[in-house]
């Protein structure tokens, strides 16, 4: 009988295959930051003087209300597009020979979900550290809770990506799912306007959408007043707790898919 090895080793290897390829691939590392960058510079640059609005988490200054929006950004794209690896391994023969070795299906989930989750972190971390430069001062506390939760925001958000990559034959495919399905996501996040001033259905559609929960517990942590436990509050909890289930959710239907289609390879 043979036995499959340890789940941690092959996806740590799986992981680390994602992040080589990403640092050698130059120009998603530039794509992944400064598209978001320009987003954010020229929507709230333009939108800035127009979007009047008291009360918004920030303070009136959209640039501020929309800084946590771009760091959602940065992890919805590079986590989403890191899946794209998805099919190209699939058209280069490399998937075929995971599926078929030894190792555990969840192995092969966790290893690409998690492989994409670090390299989202890591770049809405440093997007995040610019915030002082923009006059945006938060508490140490603040800082550990945002990245707490964009961890658990960007492991859903793969986790969401391997699941739509794994039924695509090709990457014009997949961006045209990206269009039509994620980008709405994101902007009915509150990343652009808060869900109190929209329309009837685009209010239900927003708290019905999970990424909501978890910017608004990101923008929340930002914004803290004070350093301490009172930092992370309800919001936050409840972005957490959101976006946990999401990502739960999405990574066991991402290792269904996967076990789904390793028994329909074996019969």
């Amino acid at each position: 009988m043979v036995m499959s090895p340890p789940v941690l080793q092959p996806a740590a290897a799986l992981c680390k295959r994602e992040l080589v390829r990403f640092v050698r691939q130059r120009s998603r590392v530039i794509g992944s930051l400064a598209t978001p960058l320009i987003f954010w510079l020229f929507i709230g640059g333009g939108m800035g003087r127009s979007f009047n609005a008291t009360g918004m988490p920030g303070g009136d200054n959209f640039l501020h209300y929309f800084f946590p929006g771009t760091v959602l950004m940065i992890l919805l794209f590079t986590a989403i597009f890191s899946t794209i690896s998805i099919i190209e391994d699939r058209k280069e023969g490399f998937l075929q020979s995971v599926l078929v070795s030894p190792i555990s299906t969840m192995a092969i989930v966790l290893g690409k979900v998690m492989g994409g989750t670090i390299l989202a972190v890591g770049q809405g971390l440093i997007f995040l550290a610019l915030a002082p430069l923009i006059g945006i001062q938060f508490t140490l506390v603040g800082f550990l809770g945002a990245a707490v939760i964009m961890f658990v925001i960007a492991f859903a958000l793969t986790g969401l990506g391997f699941c739509i990559a794994w039924r695509m034959s090709s990457t014009q495919g997949f961006h045209a799912i990206m269009n039509l399905f994620l980008m709405p996501m994101w902007f009915l996040s509150g990343a652009l306007f808060p869900a109190e001033q929209a329309w009837g259905a685009l209010r239900w559609l927003m708290n019905a959408n999970p990424l909501s929960y978890g910017l608004s517990g990101l923008r929340e942590v930002l914004y803290a007043p004070s350093a301490g436990a009172g930092a992370l509050q309800s919001g936050w909890w409840t972005g957490m707790i959101v976006s946990c289930l999401f990502g739960v959710a999405m990574f066991t239907l991402a290792s269904r898919m996967t076990r789904a289609r390793v028994s329909g390879d074996l019969h």
